[in-house]
């Protein structure tokens, strides 16, 4: 997959404008996704060896992790406020790492969810209760 094509579905994945203001250059090349996008991008790699190795942390800390990206951006885009690269990414980073965490959170849910619906129809409880285990639910 050459460069531009790698940097297009970047760009798309992360809903991201690139600005040449707000993204960091290497050898005189610009990213091809802004500060904070690549501090997601970054979290995300990031966050799953972490929740392999170290675990998910209780769901508030993971919104915690998600309120700096949230209160800085919207900070930016009502205000005058411009944050800098370095802060941008930072946020992205903390953020991107929270990702992974709400997105483990959500697979437990959906899967505690299939198990409370099997238990609707009618579905044993121990065996539903088995599954879920089982699933990492």
């Amino acid at each position: 997959m050459e460069h531009s094509k790698i940097g297009k579905f970047l760009r798309i994945f992360f809903g991201c404008h690139a600005r040449p203001d707000r993204s960091f250059y290497f050898r005189g090349k610009q990213f091809p996704i802004c500060a904070r996008c690549t501090g997601e991008l970054i979290g995300i790699i990031l966050g799953i060896p972490i929740a392999v190795f170290l675990g998910c942390p209780r769901f508030e800390i993971v919104l915690v992790m998600m309120v700096p990206l949230i209160f800085d951006g919207f900070l930016q885009r009502l205000t005058s406020y411009e944050s800098g690269n370095i802060r941008r990414l930072i946020t992205g980073i903390l953020f991107g790492i929270a990702f992974i965490f709400a997105f483990i959170y959500l697979r437990r849910f959906c899967i505690w969810t299939a198990g409370m619906i099997l238990k609707l129809f009618g579905a044993d409880p121990a065996s539903v209760e088995h599954m879920i285990k089982s699933f990492g639910g």
